[in-house]
């Protein structure tokens, strides 16, 4: 086994490692908000991965979900119904990120989770801050982000897009009278970062929603047939890192996404899967159609000066 493959074995078993003392801890002290679904996914995107686009500016590995999560839970405190919270906190985010020139999308997914879970006690923005800053130091102190140019181009009419896509699937899901398939943190972050990308196909649609359903399905499979939580978690990383080997994908949230089932409302629980299938079907069809048009505005406006 060369070093390479051994540097990578390694920084999986510790993002493994963490991922699980976050169960274990919800276990110990019989508390749920120690489980942060997207810290699993930030710490492979980031230990593992060494995703540019995630390290780039470690201050706000921690900073920015810290802050998302302040928003989120203030949102919560608000006396009005659950969409319309998420909508506000969509918005707020979207804003605060714009303030702070980033486009660090799981940032979303830590605002999103106070609603998720009905958090009120202020305690959970110190398990945010403290589980951030463990990743945000481990990225320092092993100069992950060596080499990487801070700087990176933002093209803040995405957010316009993100916000209107997210209106209109939450207008549905309201419609249809199930709004907790509204947000689901793991699918809202990967439709954000593809809006962000200069090329998104069907093909990469078509793989990420088939990923995240799977990933969906066999951590609420699981969750239901075993009584331990270690033992549940333990066994969905497996599988999760087995489908990436076969689908030969690098995609964080499937390894949040198994962690779902622990947070969510019981009753929304057994309709994980289908909601992942119907949701990722949706958003990911809207990304692709975008990306189309606007690659097809892009050709011609490109024609067009060369004829000139």
């Amino acid at each position: 086994m060369n070093i390479a493959k051994r540097g990578t074995m390694f920084s999986y078993i510790m993002a493994f490692a963490l991922i699980t003392m976050m169960v274990v801890a919800c276990v110990l002290f019989d508390n749920h908000e120690f489980i942060l679904p997207e810290i699993a996914a930030m710490v492979i995107a980031m230990w593992v991965y060494r995703d540019p686009n995630w390290l780039r500016r470690p201050l706000h590995i921690c900073f920015a979900p810290t802050a998302t999560s302040v928003i989120g839970l203030t949102v919560n405190h608000l006396h009005f119904a659950y969409l319309c919270k998420a909508g506000i906190a969509f918005a707020c985010i979207m804003i605060f990120l714009r303030l702070i020139q980033s486009n660090f999308a799981p940032s979303l997914a830590t605002g999103l989770l106070p609603l998720i879970t009905n958090a009120h006690d202020w305690k959970l923005v110190l398990i945010v801050f403290i589980s951030t800053f463990t990743l945000m130091l481990v990225v320092l102190v092993f100069r992950m982000n060596a080499g990487l140019d801070k700087r990176v181009e933002i093209r803040y009419k995405y957010s316009f897009v993100f916000l209107a896509l997210i209106f209109f699937w939450m207008g549905i899901c309201w419609a249809a009278g199930f709004e907790q398939a509204a947000v689901i943190p793991p699918i809202i972050v990967v439709a954000y970062e593809s809006l962000q990308k200069p090329n998104y196909g069907g093909k990469a649609a078509l793989k990420q929603g088939i990923a995240l359903t799977v990933s969906a399905t066999v951590g609420t499979l699981l969750f239901f047939g075993l009584n331990s939580w270690i033992m549940v978690t333990l066994l969905s990383l497996f599988f999760m890192l087995i489908m990436e080997w076969i689908m030969k994908i690098r995609m964080p949230a499937i390894y949040a996404f198994p962690l779902l089932p622990f947070i969510f409302p019981p009753d929304v629980v057994p309709a994980l899967p289908l909601a992942t299938l119907i949701t990722s079907l949706f958003v990911f069809t809207f990304v692709t159609v975008y990306k189309k048009l606007e690659g097809l505005a892009r050709h011609r406006a490109e024609n067009t000066e060369v004829s000139m």
